[in-house]
Parts: C-alpha cells; sequence; structure tokens
C-alpha cells in the first residue's frame, strides 16, 4: 500500500511540474513573440543591427519556447532531441546575426540612439521577466536548461544593446552598434556550441541504454 501511495505521489508531482512548465513556457513564448514585432520594427527605423539582432533572438525564443512546450509530455529522448533542435536554433541566430553586422558595416550610418535606448529598454524588461518565471526550471532536465539559457542569453544581449546606445550616442558612430552585434553572436555561437555538445551526449547515453535494453 505505501509503495503504491509512493509511486501515486511521485505521478502526482511530476504532472505537477509539467503542469508549472507548460504555464511558464505559454507566457514566455507570448511575451518574446509581441516583443520581437515591437524590437525589430524599431530595430528598421533606428537602422540598427544590435536592436535587430536582439529582435530576431526573440523569433528565435519563441519557437524555442514552443518546441519546449511540445516536448513536455514526452520521452527523455524526445526532450534531448529538443534541446538539440535548440541548438541548432541558437546557432543559425548568430550567423543571422553576423549577416546583420556585415551589411551594417557596409552602410555606415550609426543608429538613433534614444530609439535604440527605448527599445533596448522594454526588451531588457520583458526579458528580465521571462528569466524570472523560468529560474526555478533551470536545473530540472535538459529541455528546460536550454530554455533558461536561451532566457538568460537575452539578457546579455538587452544589455548589450543598452551599452551600443549609449555609444552611439557619445561618438555618432556606429561602431558601437556593430561591436554590440559582433559580440550577441559570439554569445549564440557560444550557447549553441554548448547545447549541441550536452544534446549529443544525452542522446547519445538514452540510445545506448535502449540497446542494453533489447538485448
Amino acid at each position: 500500500m505505501d509503495e503504491c501511495c509512493s509511486g501515486k505521489q511521485r505521478e502526482l508531482e511530476a504532472f505537477a511540474a509539467r503542469r508549472d512548465q507548460r504555464r511558464v513556457l505559454t507566457a514566455v513564448l507570448a511575451i518574446n513573440a509581441v516583443m520581437f514585432v515591437a524590437e525589430f520594427g524599431a530595430g528598421v527605423i533606428a537602422g540598427s543591427a544590435a536592436l535587430m539582432a536582439d529582435a530576431v533572438d526573440m523569433l528565435g525564443d519563441a519557437m524555442v519556447y514552443g518546441l519546449s512546450l511540445y516536448a513536455i509530455d514526452r520521452s527523455e529522448r524526445w526532450r534531448n532531441g529538443a534541446a538539440a533542435v535548440k541548438g541548432f536554433f541558437i546557432l543559425a541566430l548568430g550567423v543571422a546575426v553576423l549577416v546583420q553586422v556585415g551589411v551594417k558595416i557596409e552602410s555606415g550610418a550609426p543608429p538613433s540612439s534614444p530609439l535604440m535606448l527605448g527599445a533596448g529598454s522594454l526588451a531588457l524588461a520583458a526579458n528580465l521577466i521571462c528569466l524570472a518565471l523560468l529560474w526555478r526550471f533551470r536545473k530540472q532536465d535538459l529541455n528546460m536548461s536550454s530554455t533558461f539559457e536561451c532566457s538568460r542569453n537575452d539578457v546579455l544581449a538587452n544589455g548589450g544593446v543598452l551599452v551600443a546606445a549609449g555609444g552611439v550616442a557619445l561618438f555618432d558612430s556606429p561602431w558601437p552598434d556593430i561591436i554590440v552585434g559582433l559580440l550577441i553572436a559570439t554569445i549564440f555561437l557560444r550557447s549553441a556550441y554548448r547545447v549541441l555538445s550536452e544534446s549529443w551526449a544525452a542522446l547519445a547515453e538514452t540510445q545506448e541504454h535502449e540497446e542494453e535494453r533489447t538485448r
């Protein structure tokens, strides 16, 4: 009887954890989708590579959170696979930022620092809310850990946008915007390497365990 009750308790706790994850992921997905539209529009108007890069990151994160929602109720293999896909998303974002930086270098026009400052501050506030919502899930499993990594990258990128806005205003130059864009790309590429390394290792371990069970 005790073992039965204990087993049911564990199942209920796991169900409650998944329900909490789903609610939080839905909230951060909605925040990122709305902020992508607002920040990318501001980036186009301001002519800021850093702002547009941060907005593209918002779109990528919205897709990542959707993928995390899909993986919650699936097997460990599915969750590890979802983490690998998120790693490729992050890698693609890093490459996209590098392309935007190249376009900015070619144009050479300084962006609008007041618009950068306003949009960057709003994005930072939104991402701090997302980070706070995801904090308690950051070590729960690889799926949620990689999701938290995306949110942490957002906060770092937002801080970079604000620094770039100050540099553009101070020097009347596009280079602070370009440099921050390059730093954001570096953050994305580093995270992509970490997430992909961990997810591939986890997938290989899961595959090995499955093969052992079938022998």
